[in-house]
C-alpha cells in the first residue's frame, strides 16, 4: 500500500500533518532531555513567532524568501526534477542585484531602479540553473549531482568577486557598499504599524503574488500540463509531443529564477548590501518546504510560514531558555525535512488501511 490509495485530502492534508507531529514529538523528547518543559518551551516559541505581532513580522520576513526558494524546488519537482542548487542559483541573483544597484543606485529613482533589480535577480539565478538543466535534458547529467556542484562553485565565484572587486578600499569587511536608499524596498510597517520596526517589506506581496501566479501556471495553463506530464512519464510526455528537453530547461530556468527572486528580501529588504553567506541555508529549506508543502500554493505558504516561525520563535526561545542552544532548531528543521521527505509515506500503509475498513463497512451498512 501506498498513499496513492488514499483520497487525495488525505495525501495533500493528512499525512504532511502526521508528519509534521511527528517531527515536533522527537523534538519534543529532545527538548526535555535537555531539562525543560516541551509543552513551557511551545508556548514561549508560538507566543515569540506568532501571538506577539512584532514578532509575527518577523515571521513572515523570513517566509518571505522562503516561499521563493520553495517554489523554486516544487517547480523543478513538478517536472519531475530535484533541483538541489536553489542556494547557489539565490547567491547569483542577489550577485544580479548588486550589480545593478551599485552601478545605478547614484542616477536612477526606485520606480526604475528596484524593478531592474529584481529582473537582474530573477536573469542571474536563472542562468547558474540554465547549465544543469541543459545537461540534464541533453546529455543526461543527473540534475542533482550537477546543482549540487554548482552551489560550491557559486559559493566560490562569490567569495572571489566580492574581495576582488566589491569590498570598499580601506574596509575589512567582506561586504560590498551599502546601497542608496533608492533601492530600499518600502516596508510594511507603514501600512500595518502593529507589527513594529521588522524588516518586513513588499518582497512578502511579491512572494504571495508569486505563489498565485505559479498556481494558475502549472494547474491552469497548457504549459502546467506539460510541466506536471513531463514529470510524471517522461515517455508518454514525449510519445504525447510534448518536448521533453525544453520542458526540462525551462523548468529549470523558471526554478533558478524564482531562487534568484529570494535573494531581493535580504539584500533589498533588510541588510542593503551583499555579504558573504548571505542566503544562510534558504535554499536548501526551500527543499523542505517543497516536500512538506506537497508542491501545492496554500502547502507552500503554511510551510514557509512554519520555518519562519521556528527561526524567529526559536531565537527567543534559546534567550529565555539557556538549556535549548539555538542549533536545536537546525536539528528541528533537519527532523521535519526527516519525516515529510524521506519518510512522507510512514503512515500511508496505516491510514490506507482505516480507509478501506471506512469504505467497506460502508458498503455493508448500504447493502443492509
Amino acid at each position: 500500500m501506498n498513499n496513492s490509495d488514499l483520497p487525495r485530502w488525505a495525501t495533500a492534508l493528512l499525512l504532511p500533518l502526521l508528519n509534521l507531529l511527528s517531527a515536533l514529538l522527537v523534538a519534543a523528547l529532545v527538548i526535555y532531555l535537555l531539562g525543560e518543559n516541551p509543552l513551557e518551551s511551545l508556548s514561549i516559541l508560538i507566543n515569540a513567532a506568532v501571538l506577539n505581532p512584532e514578532g509575527l513580522g518577523y515571521t513572515l520576513f523570513y517566509a518571505s524568501t522562503f516561499i521563493f526558494t520553495g517554489l523554486s524546488v516544487s517547480v523543478a519537482m513538478q517536472a519531475g526534477l530535484f533541483n538541489i542548487g536553489s542556494e547557489g542559483q539565490m547567491y547569483l541573483g542577489g550577485l544580479g542585484i548588486t550589480l545593478v544597484v551599485l552601478a545605478l543606485d547614484a542616477s536612477l529613482p526606485s520606480w526604475i531602479l528596484i524593478p531592474l533589480a529584481l529582473l537582474a535577480s530573477a536573469v542571474f539565478g536563472a542562468a547558474w540553473a540554465y547549465l544543469p538543466g541543459y545537461l540534464q535534458a541533453k546529455r543526461g547529467s543527473h540534475v542533482v549531482v550537477t546543482t549540487i556542484m554548482f552551489n560550491f562553485i557559486a559559493a566560490s565565484l562569490m567569495n572571489f568577486i566580492i574581495v576582488a572587486y566589491l569590498i570598499p578600499a580601506g574596509q575589512q569587511n567582506t561586504a560590498s557598499r551599502i546601497f542608496a536608499d533608492s533601492s530600499w524596498l518600502p516596508k510594511l510597517n507603514a501600512v500595518f504599524p502593529i507589527l513594529g520596526e521588522t524588516p518586513l517589506n513588499i518582497s512578502f506581496v511579491l512572494a504571495l503574488l508569486a505563489l498565485v501566479i505559479y498556481g494558475i501556471a502549472v494547474w491552469r495553463s497548457a504549459w502546467g500540463y506539460q510541466l506536471r506530464a513531463t514529470g510524471l512519464n517522461q515517455h508518454a510526455a514525449h510519445y504525447a509531443g510534448i518536448s521533453i528537453t525544453k520542458t526540462i530547461v525551462v523548468a529549470m530556468l523558471i526554478s533558478g529564477a524564482l531562487a534568484g527572486l529570494g535573494a531581493v528580501n535580504s539584500l533589498m529588504g533588510s541588510t542593503h548590501y551583499l555579504n558573504l553567506n548571505f542566503p544562510a541555508g534558504a535554499g536548501f529549506i526551500g527543499i523542505a518546504i517543497a516536500l512538506m508543502g506537497r508542491q501545492h500554493p496554500i502547502g507552500i505558504l503554511l510551510s514557509s510560514i512554519l520555518f519562519g516561525a521556528l527561526i524567529q520563535g526559536g531565537f527567543d526561545l534559546s534567550l529565555e531558555k539557556p538549556n535549548i542552544p539555538p542549533e536545536t532548531f537546525i536539528f528541528i528543521q533537519g527532523l521535519i525535512i526527516l519525516f515529510c521527505g524521506s519518510m512522507e509515506n510512514l503512515y500511508a500503509p496505516a491510514l490506507s488501511a482505516c480507509f478501506k475498513v471506512k469504505s467497506t463497512f460502508t458498503a455493508r451498512k448500504s447493502d443492509v
